[in-house]
């Protein structure tokens, strides 16, 4: 093992934390007083210490997310990549064959959208032992409290909101978060941990906690997964930020659709489960997928070292 690499790593990830943490508190700020100077809502910060008369406005929450995004995710990993240029390429782009994986990133979330439904299923129906009861209602709070931002912003049924909505909820999570977490994080775990499988497993597990919300726990630990391994086998940052992006869109998409219908976010979220002949066409055609997507970038690694050799 090279130890000082290693060390150089460890640096590297505590560079990143101090970065997330100036990043995410100065970005915070500037969003809420510049919220306040454009919307001249003074008036309601005054009386209310709590701050609840911009927190209900769907004008702040967007400008919220979209601010806490980048100052949490995109600032801290370019700033370690500008302080680290030299050191490490945490954003590689590699071009090649880039095409066929796109088109295969996105059959396969296609494939595995069953699958990741039945998953889905399963995680919501997670219980506790009766011991950790206060625990599980913790987790239920902080659940319904994300389910109800969540609703507040997803559920639109004009263009204009749809088209917000996708910059907010898809495009931008899509390159902030995977910058930082396939980009940087998994890049820093991968110099740290001599296997990189592990490091894969970790930085998809962070990616699913931080998010706070529980019974989805898995699903997103398991897309963490997908973009984790399309990163590492592609070289091309490019490829998880596209799968990312088509995971979100889909979501503000169907959402604008069931609103259009009438129908509600519980609908949404309760909608009907496929038959057992979908999950296992699913199982079988997301695997035939991924390992076309490494057999494909496993021989275009062969092939660009015979070209060195």
């Amino acid at each position: 093992m090279d130890y000082q690499k290693q060390g150089s790593a460890w640096q590297s990830l505590f560079l990143l934390l101090i970065f997330t943490l100036v990043c995410a508190f100065v970005t915070q700020l500037l969003a809420v007083i510049g919220y306040l100077l454009f919307s001249g809502d003074f008036k309601s910060i005054l009386q209310s210490q709590d701050m609840s008369g911009i927190m209900g406005s769907k004008g702040f929450l967007y400008t919220s997310l979209m601010v806490s995004s980048l100052g949490t995710f995109l600032f801290p990993a370019l700033l370690l990549q500008q302080r680290e240029k030299q050191v490490f390429d945490y954003f590689p782009t590699e071009k090649n064959q880039i095409i066929i994986l796109l088109l295969l990133t996105l059959l396969f979330l296609l494939a595995f959208n069953p699958s990741m439904e039945w998953i889905s299923r399963l995680n919501q129906q997670m219980m506790l032992p009766d011991s950790l009861g206060g625990v599980e209602e913790w987790m239920r709070d902080k659940e319904d409290s994300m389910a109800d931002l969540t609703e507040n912003i997803v559920m639109v049924d004009n263009i204009p909101g749809l088209l917000l909505n996708i910059l907010v909820m898809a495009i931008v999570p899509a390159i902030v978060e995977e910058y930082y977490f396939r980009g940087a994080l998994q890049g820093i775990l991968g110099r740290i941990i001599p296997n990189m499988h592990v490091a894969i497993w970790l930085t998809a597990i962070i990616f699913s906690a931080i998010h706070v919300q529980f019974y989805g726990f898995f699903p997103r630990m398991i897309l963490g997964l997908i973009f984790g391994y399309a990163f590492y086998w592609s070289k091309n940052i490019w490829v998880p930020i596209f799968g990312h992006f088509i995971n979100n869109f889909t979501v503000t998409l169907v959402a604008y659709y069931y609103q259009k219908q009438g129908k509600s976010f519980q609908d949404l979220q309760n909608m009907e489960s496929y038959s057992t002949v979908y999950y296992i066409l699913s199982v079988v055609f997301s695997m035939a997928l991924g390992y076309y997507f490494y057999q494909v970038t496993h021989k275009k690694k062969i092939y660009e070292q015979s070209q060195l050799g």
